[in-house]
């Protein structure tokens, strides 16, 4: 089998699942209850003095 024939099938399946999951997951990531808190500190990191 040719390697782009390959890849390609393994993006039509695999890959494209494996990236949905990736990004349901830094989703929650991003949204989970304690996250709020680190947001906001590393939102006023560029605002604090040294």
């Amino acid at each position: 089998m040719e390697t782009y024939t390959m890849m390609r099938q393994f993006a039509d399946s695999w890959g494209l699942l494996g990236f949905t999951l990736f990004f349901v997951g830094a989703i929650f990531f991003a949204l989970r209850p304690g996250s709020k808190k680190m947001a906001d500190e590393a939102a006023s990191i560029p605002l604090k003095e040294d």
